[in-house]
């Protein structure tokens, strides 16, 4: 129905586009009917150019559902304003009405800008609503082409230059769409909607406000630098409202938030869609909302929610609402963020009215700048420098809105400090500042720091986890999940973990790879001390025994029991405890090669000297036989080669080991997994159970030898004391075997060690402690009365009737 109102004067133009004529009637005239009345404006001046304004100074209008009469004019009502104010006039736009009347007043008593020109203006009234918007633009866009002008009813209502406003995106559309036909400029001071940065839809618009692109953009940034990441979404059901969301919802998918609901209403909507949207808002799980609002609609809104009990939620407005004075008189709001246009203050007065309040001027001095520029735009068509660089101007000058619209594109100029332009979609450059708005106690509102409020549908999973999606829910919405074993993770929310590397592993919270621990028998803690101290001691203790034989090598029962065999026995004692030592620390090469073969040829060496003494007790006592010479075959020589040759058989063992396949020190990472094992590698398993294995064979040799000869004569019977050494010897190394297969990491070294140790104590407890004991604490003993016998022993062993002999002369 609002078309069949528009003026009819615009049919005429259409057919001029067109090229076509008017319809004429018989006599000649210019037939012209106007079809309803046309809309007066709210604020008018007369001028040598006229300016046009478009401001919502009411909300809505009144349309007469009556088909019986002519249609009553458009009337506009601010029906929804009654619960904020008793006036029924919108504050805000009649300010930015008087911020462009205040603009167009400073201009025409400047010198420097059309100069001896008067510039006028006619401002309507759109009622917030897209009909009145058209309408008023259809007025703007009739002519002054007298070919069309015979009855006087059909004058158009002004000649304007360009046109400010609207302040709303979906009217300024409208009227954009329209201007834009008749190349008519249109400078918006408010209308941030994206879409009309689109020239081949809207050649003719502007703006002085950044576009919603930017503002989208940065609402985005800002949510998920809080850490909101569990939003709720709502919009004006309008061209700024769905655009200014798509856009925000674009930009806030690539910043990883989640919208747990986006919805859509207007002031027009019957009540129960608004109580709707309220009890989505009231039952939600997120704690942010971010609102692409008009004021109206928000206030409508906030009206709903202040009904019931509503819990608090931090509020993300865009700029349409979060400085209107209205809705910010919902304590509900109190603490919302949003971003609005930088430095855009003027200078108009310190006094604190509605229409000059400084802290309010932000989209006024939108409107200013747009003037401002539309005056520039006048001033490059109609005036010219002379040769004084002083403009002069003609105020007779036919301006048409095409000439202002190519001047409008070239405009670039600075008012109070600022830069004013536009790029090539009409928009300027966008800049911004964050908006927090906090009530006090007097209900003042001022720039407060507060406590950051939380809004995520799962908490964020510290360093150490990883996110774990729920099933048919949102990417925002996930379990933490700990890492596993040998993983990290060194971010929050972090999606994945990472591996650490071979040598490293996890901390106790598994947010950081530590190098491993790096495990070896070492002197540095007990075990190793208390074996290393037991080496040393065994070691001393064989050299004292060394020292007592040494002094008494005269005495019977030194030599009666071998004295070089025994030395040398001694000696290689010695040697077994010593190398023990080469267990204890750090594996190298050389350690590793070193303590096995060490091992394998010292124990030969002692296991052959017990053997050759136990072969000296058979033999010696063979040689008691009458016509027996055994003797002559196995003397000291004999004694010797026999150790020689049992030796150099291990010796060659472990050549052959060390020449083919050495040990080698090894880092064992399979064992544990957050340790690291240092040992050595046999290298050839084969070659150590070889060295084992030869002298378990000459031990068990020993033994059955020693068992034959435990029941000879003698008071010092050396065979039994042999077979007891040997009967210790064999029982550790075979169950040595079964523990050191079975023993981790550095107590496989300690289980060698306590081996190697046990067997020697075994060895030297079993031959040598008797003797010194006598030799000490019994000398009376130590004759060679008693050993051949001759001499009653309190000891429980028969004396032989067969002489002994001295098995070593």
């Amino acid at each position: 129905m609002w078309i069949s109102q528009a003026p009819a004067l615009a049919l005429l133009l259409i057919h001029w586009v067109f090229g076509q004529k008017p319809p004429v009637s018989e006599t000649g005239s210019v037939i012209c009917k106007l079809q309803g009345t046309s809309a007066q404006p709210a604020l008018s001046k007369q001028g040598d150019f006229l300016i046009g304004g478009i401001f919502a100074f009411h909300y809505d209008f009144i349309l007469e559902q009556n088909y019986t009469r002519h249609p009553l004019p458009l009337q506009c009502t601010g029906r929804f304003l009654s619960f904020f104010s008793l006036s029924r006039l919108y504050s805000r736009e009649l300010r930015f009405a008087r911020a462009m009347e205040f603009a167009i007043q400073e201009i025409n008593n400047r010198l420097d800008i059309l100069p001896n020109v008067t510039l006028g203006y006619q401002i309507y009234d759109s009622c917030g609503t897209l009909p009145m918007a058209v309408k008023v633009a259809f007025q703007f866009a009739n002519g002054l082409d007298p070919g069309f002008i015979i009855d006087p009813s059909c004058q158009a209502v002004a000649k304007v230059a360009a046109v400010i406003g609207d302040s709303n995106s979906t009217p300024s559309i409208g009227i954009a769409r329209l201007l834009g036909l008749f190349r008519v400029p249109q400078v918006s001071h408010f209308a941030t909607c994206a879409c009309l940065s689109d020239k081949r839809q809207y050649p003719a618009f502007f703006r002085t406000i950044p576009s919603d692109h930017y503002q989208a953009a940065a609402l985005a940034q800002l949510v998920k630098h809080f850490g909101w990441t569990w939003i709720g979404a709502i919009r004006s059901d309008s061209d700024y409202g769905n655009n200014g969301m798509a856009s925000f919802l674009k930009a806030a998918q690539k910043e990883g938030i989640c919208v747990e609901y986006s919805v859509a209403f207007s002031s027009s909507n019957p009540h129960s869609k608004v109580e709707r949207v309220a009890e989505i808002i009231r039952s939600s799980t997120s704690k942010t909302i971010v609102a692409f609002t008009n004021a109206i609609d928000i206030r409508i809104l906030m009206e709903e929610l202040t009904k019931k009990t509503t819990p608090l939620f931090q509020w993300i407005g865009c700029e349409a609402w979060l400085t209107d004075p209205e809705v910010l008189k919902f304590g509900e709001l109190a603490g919302a963020l949003g971003f609005d246009t930088f430095n855009c203050r003027l200078n108009l007065s310190a006094v604190n009215v509605p229409y000059t309040d400084t802290s309010q001027l932000r989209i006024s001095n939108m409107v200013y700048k747009a003037m401002y520029a539309i005056a520039h735009a006048i001033h490059g068509v109609v005036c010219k420098d002379n040769e004084n660089q002083q403009p002069q101007c003609n105020k007779n000058t036919v301006v048409q809105p095409y000439q202002v619209l190519e001047q409008l594109k070239k405009v670039n100029f600075t008012t109070n400090g600022y830069p004013v332009g536009f790029d090539s979609n009409g928009d300027p450059v966008p800049t911004y500042e964050l908006v927090n708005w906090q009530e006090s106690e007097d209900g003042t509102l001022h720039f407060v720091t507060v406590e950051v409020p939380v809004s995520v549908c799962s908490v964020s999973c510290h360093p150490g986890t990883r996110k774990a999606a729920q099933k048919g829910r949102p990417v925002c919405c996930y379990d933490c999940l700990p890492c596993g074993e040998g993983e990290i993770s060194n971010e929050t929310d972090s999606t994945d973990c990472i591996s650490c590397p071979d040598e490293s592993w996890p901390n106790s919270q598994r947010d950081e790879c530590l190098p491993k621990l790096v495990e070896f028998l070492s002197l540095d803690e007990v075990l190793g001390i208390i074996l290393a101290v037991c080496s040393i001691a065994g070691a001393c203790m064989v050299a004292a025994v060394a020292v007592i034989f040494y002094r008494h090598r005269t005495s019977p029962i030194v030599r009666a029991n071998n004295s070089e065999l025994s030395f040398l026995l001694l000696f290689s004692l010695t040697l077994c405890f010593l190398c023990s030592l080469t267990f204890i620390g750090q594996p190298s090469d050389w350690s590793c090669m070193l303590r096995h073969t060490a091992f394998g040829i010292t124990f030969v060496l002692c296991i052959s000297c017990v053997l050759g003494k136990t072969i000296v007790v058979l033999t010696a006592f063979k040689a008691t036989i009458p016509g027996n010479s055994i003797m002559k075959w196995f003397g000291p020589p004999q004694q010797r080669m026999t150790v020689v040759c049992f030796t150099s058989v291990q010796a060659l063992i472990c050549t052959l080991w060390l020449v083919l396949s050495p040990p080698f020190p090894i880092k064992n990472m399979s064992l544990y997994k957050e340790r690291i094992i240092l040992e050595c590698n046999l290298g050839s398993a084969g070659a150590f159970w070889a060295v084992l294995g030869y002298i378990g064979l000459l031990a068990f040799l020993c033994f059955v030898l020693a068992f034959l000869a435990r029941k000879l004569p003698d008071n010092f019977n050396e065979a039994k004391f042999i077979t007891f050494s040997m009967l210790i010897f064999c029982a550790v190394w075979i169950t040595f075997i079964p523990t050191y297969v079975s023993s981790p990491g550095k107590f496989t070294v300690a289980v060698e060690i306590f081996a190697i140790l046990a067997s020697s104590f075994g060895l030297m407890a079993c031959i040598f402690v008797p003797k010194c004991f006598i030799i000490i604490f019994r000398p009376e003993q130590n004759t060679k009365k008693h050993l051949m016998g001759k001499v009653p022993s309190k000891c429980k062993i028969h004396i032989p009737r067969a002489a002994p002999i001295n098995v070593l002369q």
